[in-house]
């Protein structure tokens, strides 16, 4: 088996509405920067993934405006999906694997403030003949969710506020996070209902920005860090698309993920992906993460969440706490879809 890491990491600074500049002028420097890292020129580079979405551009093939970011000439070897750039990493994973090639660089993008209401472009995801037509939109689902683990689990508001508080004071170190002002528990608890029982501060913000890594096998990641961050396991489960086919409460898929990546033991740092408080708490259960683990030191989702990004950010962050030697061993968390439907989870190790 081909050892594979993560060797480099960069991102845009992420803010509420980029009146400025397109999607290709945000990701631009983001793939310079990546690459100066290591020291990397593009013909370095064996194969590029991407992961964006055509919904939020408004367009169809906007990743291929996308690539005019990175530079499609002369030809290079390319792919894409229409997903957060997770699952472009795990595509660029395998294919790592293969050993044909030895380095692969991969980037997301995505300007969530193109829409009008980012909440309702979501509402696209669900099943087109019975809900998709009733138009519920993310944060009314999330809230359906989240009254669902607070009437049956035990998990209660103060909680869910607690998380928000965890996260906002970590993001105050994160240069790219959109969090200002201080948080309390007694604070949050006292804002309106954005959707009952969720507050502003229990739901994300809305993001433009970019990522991107480079992964690399092998002695060639080797050679090009002191201390790679390599990925020890990945692994990406779906739960049933109908809502009410399943048990909004737990995350079955990112206990199997979980499982699979053999994502025991301990763990210095953990990077979820919870773009609301409860899912947080739902996360933490699934991969039974204990009180020593430091969990989402950049901020995570509620810091920032430029959607088809902030799942790759989230391995991105985890890989340089081990890139910087600050932390031996990391837990990543990607999702996608209401509710958690899709879940990766991704292990990685120092040397």
């Amino acid at each position: 088996m081909v050892d594979v890491a993560v060797v480099s990491f960069a991102q845009a600074p992420n803010v509420r509405r980029d009146y400025d500049r397109n999607e290709v002028e945000i990701l631009s420097p983001v793939l310079i920067d990546v690459r100066n890292k290591v020291g990397l020129e593009k013909s370095d580079i064996d194969f590029v993934c991407s992961g964006s979405s055509d919904y939020l551009a408004g367009m169809p093939f906007s990743f291929v405006g996308g690539l005019d970011g990175y530079g499609a000439w002369p030809p290079i070897s390319e792919s894409h999906v229409e997903m957060d750039g997770a699952w472009a990493l795990y595509e660029a994973w395998v294919k790592l694997l293969t050993g044909e090639i030895e380095t692969a660089l991969v980037y997301a993008f995505g300007k969530s403030s193109l829409a009008d209401d980012i909440t309702a472009v979501l509402t696209l995801q669900q099943d087109p003949y019975l809900v998709a037509p009733l138009w519920p939109d993310a944060v009314s689902l999330a809230a359906l969710q989240a009254r669902a683990v607070l009437d049956s689990t035990g998990h209660t508001a103060e909680e869910m506020a607690a998380v928000a508080v965890r996260d906002r004071a970590n993001a105050k170190g994160n240069p790219n996070a959109q969090v200002s002002g201080d948080f309390s528990v007694e604070a949050i608890m006292a804002e309106p209902y954005v959707v009952s029982p969720l507050h502003k501060s229990d739901c994300p913000p809305i993001s433009d920005g970019a990522c991107a890594v480079i992964l690399a096998a092998g002695d060639r990641a080797r050679d090009l860090v002191e201390h790679p961050a390599w990925i020890r396991g990945i692994d990406h489960r779906v739960e049933p698309h109908q809502l009410g086919v399943r048990d909004l409460t737990v995350s079955e898929s990112t206990r199997i993920a979980a499982e699979k990546a053999s994502a025991s033991g301990a763990f210095d740092v953990a990077e979820l992906h919870a773009p609301f408080t409860h899912q947080s708490l739902i996360l933490e259960d699934a991969l039974d993460l204990g009180p020593d683990v430091t969990i989402n030191p950049s901020g995570g989702a509620l810091a920032a969440n430029p959607i088809m990004v902030a799942g790759l950010t989230r391995i991105g962050e985890a890989a340089q706490r081990i890139l910087d030697a600050s932390a031996g061993r990391a837990l990543a968390h990607a999702t996608s879809g209401a509710c958690l439907q899709q879940n990766m989870v991704c292990v990685l190790e120092g040397s």
